[in-house]
């Protein structure tokens, strides 16, 4: 087993700490998108997570939707609870706020607390799978220990 990148390490570094005993997996194959990363876990596409960076327009501050791979997320439902507009966030702000380039943005791990979303599809599965920290890294968690590791707020996105 190759050892896994820094990114990834720091993923894996940020469960163990929190107490989790998920298994970051590295794949040589991409991972970036959400019927990639269904494919290399050999799940159901809705059991991928996406982690989606938006950016207040009032406030500036960043916000995570974690919306499940089969879902388009509905902006006027997030712009309502987070009680202001909101934009797509670039890749310079995802970067920034999170640590993690676009396409490899986990869940948890950022630079800083950002406001979170969770889509309620998830609820239908026992586990669930999310970036970890690149393109290619993905883990596997309970649906439950996402909503907790996160303080997500559950709603739905779509």
């Amino acid at each position: 087993m190759q050892p896994l990148s820094s990114s990834a390490q720091k993923i894996q570094d940020v469960l163990n700490s929190l107490g989790y005993d998920y298994i970051v997996i590295e794949h040589t194959e991409s991972t970036r998108t959400a019927v990639e990363a269904a494919e290399r876990a050999g799940c159901e596409l809705g059991q991928i997570v996406k982690s989606l960076i938006f950016k207040g327009k009032d406030s500036g501050k960043p916000i995570i939707v974690l919306t499940s791979g089969a879902n388009r997320v509905d902006e006027k439902r997030i712009r309502e609870y987070a009680g202001e507009g909101i934009g797509k966030a670039d890749a310079d702000f995802v970067r920034a706020v999170t640590g993690f380039v676009i396409g490899g943005v986990p869940p948890v791990g950022h630079i800083q607390k950002i406001e979170t979303y969770m889509d309620e599809d998830f609820l239908q599965y026992e586990t669930v799978w999310a970036a970890a920290g690149t393109p290619n890294a993905i883990f596997e968690l309970r649906t439950s220990d996402l909503q907790k590791m996160t303080d997500a707020q559950v709603v739905r996105v779509k």
